[in-house]
C-alpha cells in the first residue's frame, strides 16, 4: 500500500495551517487537520458548473466568474461546456493554492489554468464582484466550505446581503448565480429570496456512484426561465406572523 505524503503546506489568512497531501494519484487538501476537499469527491464541483452554466448551451461568447479554484474540478468542467470564445475569470484568494494547482494538481485536469479562456486573479473575491457590474453571465461559487466558513472567516462577507447583492449587480441580464455548500441552509435560500433571485435548491452527490454522502447546490436568477429544470424550489418567508395551511374554523351550530 503506499503511503500517504504530506507535500506541501501553507498559511491561511487566519493564520490557519493548510497542507496538501497526495497518496497514489489521489490528492486531499486540509485545513487545521480537517479535511476541505478530496479528489475522489469531486462530483458536486462537476454539478456547479453544469447547474450554473447549463443556461449558456449555444451561447457564443458567455462570461464567466469561478469564485475559489479548489482542486480545478469546476473550471475544468465549465471550460469543456463553454464555446472557445468564452471568457474565464477565476478568483482565488489563496496563493498556495493556484501554485498547488500548477505544480502538482493540474494533470488530473488536463491543466485548465493554460487555457487561453482563463483570466486567473489572486486576491478578495468580494471586491473582484464588486467593481464587477453586469458583466458576467454566470457567477459560480465554491468559496471556503459555503455559507459557513472554514478557511477563512472575512469568506463570510460574501453570504451576506451586502454579498449577495454584489453578485446580483455583477450578473448580466439573464444570468445565474451557483452557489456550492457542504451543508443545506434554509437561512441563505431566504437570503437569496430576499435579494430578489428567484431560487432552485440541488441536492448533488459528493463522488460519483455516492447516494449517502451529499452536497448542495443552489442556482440564482432574477428570471426563473433560465434556471436548470428540476431541484427544490425554497419557499419565502411568511409575513405578518401567519402560519402555513391554517387549521380551517369550525362551522358554528
Amino acid at each position: 500500500m503506499k503511503p500517504r505524503v504530506k507535500i506541501a503546506t501553507a498559511r491561511t489568512p487566519d493564520d490557519g495551517r493548510m497542507v496538501l497531501y497526495q497518496h497514489d494519484r489521489d490528492f486531499a487538501i486540509e485545513i487545521n487537520g480537517q479535511e476541505l476537499m478530496h479528489s475522489r469527491h469531486h462530483e458536486s464541483e462537476l454539478e456547479l458548473a453544469r447547474l450554473g452554466c447549463a443556461h449558456l448551451k449555444g451561447c457564443r461568447a458567455p462570461s464567466i466568474l469561478i469564485g475559489g479554484l479548489g482542486l480545478g474540478y469546476t473550471l475544468r468542467q465549465a471550460l469543456d461546456m463553454l464555446s472557445p470564445h468564452a471568457q474565464v475569470v477565476v478568483g482565488e484568494l489563496l496563493g498556495a493554492v493556484v501554485e498547488w494547482n500548477r505544480e502538482f494538481l493540474g494533470e488530473p485536469n488536463d491543466w485548465p489554468l493554460r487555457d487561453e479562456r482563463v483570466d486567473l486573479q489572486t486576491g478578495d473575491i468580494v471586491e473582484l464582484i464588486s467593481r464587477s457590474k453586469s458583466r458576467f453571465d454566470s457567477i459560480l461559487l465554491d468559496i471556503d466550505n459555503g455559507p459557513n466558513a472554514m478557511t477563512d472567516s472575512g469568506n463570510r462577507r460574501l453570504y451576506d446581503r451586502e454579498g449577495i447583492q454584489a453578485c446580483r449587480r455583477a450578473l448580466r441580464d439573464q444570468g445565474c448565480l451557483a452557489v456550492w455548500s457542504a451543508e443545506p441552509s434554509k437561512k441563505f435560500e431566504q437570503l437569496l429570496m430576499s435579494c430578489s433571485f428567484q431560487v432552485r435548491r440541488f441536492r448533488v452527490p459528493a463522488y460519483k456512484g455516492s447516494k449517502s454522502a451529499s452536497r448542495f447546490v443552489w442556482v440564482a436568477s432574477e428570471n426563473e426561465i433560465v434556471l436548470p429544470p428540476g431541484g427544490g424550489e425554497p419557499r419565502p418567508p411568511l409575513r405578518n406572523g401567519s402560519r402555513r395551511n391554517p387549521k380551517r374554523p369550525r362551522k358554528s351550530r
